[in-house]
Parts: C-alpha cells; structure tokens; sequence
C-alpha cells in the first residue's frame, strides 16, 4: 500500500504534528530515535525542521552522513516509537553491543535516495538531505532538512491528504503528550469559511 507522494505535498505528511522516528546511519553504524518536535518549515522546494539533541547519537550520525529519514508511526508501532525515544543509541552500543534495529528487531528498509533506514510499520516516511546551518550548529537541537522522497500509506495519505476515518483507526497517526502518553486523530471533520457580517 505504499505510495510515492508528490514532493510538493511532502510537508503535508509533517502539517498536522505527528511524532515522527528519526533514522540515522553513517560509517556501519545506525539509529533510530524518537522525536515530537518537527515540522515542515518551506513548501518548495520542501523542507523541514526536527529537534535532535546535539548530544546524542543520532545527531552524530545526521552530522557525518548529512541526512536523515523521518518515519511517520501509527498505533502499531506505539510501544517501539516509546522505546526507541526512552534508550539512548550510544548507551545500547556501549552496554550491550549491537543497536536498537538488533536489540528491538525493528522492520526497517533503505529509502530510495539517501540509502538511510526508514521504520516499517509506520504509515509515511520522508528521506531528507541536512541543510547545514552553521549559525545553528554549535548553539542549537533544531536539524534541517531538504526532503528528497516521501512515500506514504494509500490508506490514510493519498492525493497528498490524510485521511483519518473510524474504519483505519488503527494507521492514524501518534502525537506525544509527556511521560509515555500518545494520543491519535479520532477521525477528521471538515470547516468552513464563516459567511462575512
């Protein structure tokens, strides 16, 4: 059911706040962490921004190969999208050798421009090249990225909408709330423009 998405409607997959799972590779090694800060920051070309603290491994990672991925999760994937945002990638790799994919027995596939892992089980995914910031770099957590590919879930995201309805509950997306609490879309409804005086 995976379905190329328009680069001009890529932004669309990040519009409505989801949390999302940063994948990272560069040198033999790779990560996946969980994020609840990004967004789409320009339409076109599309780009985006995430919060990836500068400490940690993935940033390593994101620095050294100069892209990362951005995996979109439903509900079928709330325990790995808690866990991989609650162990730290460096600690794993130091404590008991290997990394999550290994330890977790994560689904992942390479996206078709970058190579970077992209988490299976989710239900859209955008591969993007890191925009350096040199400003930023040293000072701040917040990545940004230029999507190079999307691809998402015909089921809940096609003609680069999404589509939340109470019969594909189980696609919708997750949004963090603190403290391991997610919640998700109940189903959409549509507004109208208020008529003028």
């Amino acid at each position: 059911m995976i379905k190329p998405v328009a680069l001009p409607h890529a932004c669309r997959l990040l519009n409505h706040g989801p949390t999302v799972l940063v994948g990272s590779a560069h040198g033999g090694l790779r990560n996946v962490m969980a994020a609840a800060w990004s967004m789409p920051v320009e339409f076109d070309p599309p780009r985006v921004a995430v919060v990836i603290d500068k400490r940690t491994l993935t940033r390593e990672l994101v620095t050294a190969s100069g892209g990362f991925t951005l995996s979109i999760p439903c509900h079928q994937v709330l325990d790995l999208t808690y866990t991989v945002g609650s162990v730290g990638g460096a600690e794993l790799a130091a404590s008991a050798g290997g990394d999550k994919f290994e330890r977790y027995r994560i689904d992942a596939f390479d996206g078709p421009v970058l190579g970077l892992p992209l988490i299976g089980g989710c239900v859209a995914w955008l591969e993007c090249r890191l925009i350096p910031e040199r400003h930023t770099e040293d000072a701040y957590d917040t990545c940004f990225g230029e999507v190079v590919s999307a691809q998402a879930d015909a089921r809940v995201f096609d003609e680069g909408h999404w589509s939340f309805r109470d019969d594909n509950s189980e696609l919708h997306t997750l949004h963090h709330l603190g403290g391991g609490h997610f919640a998700w879309p109940a189903r959409m409804v549509q507004a109208r423009v208020l008529p003028v005086g």
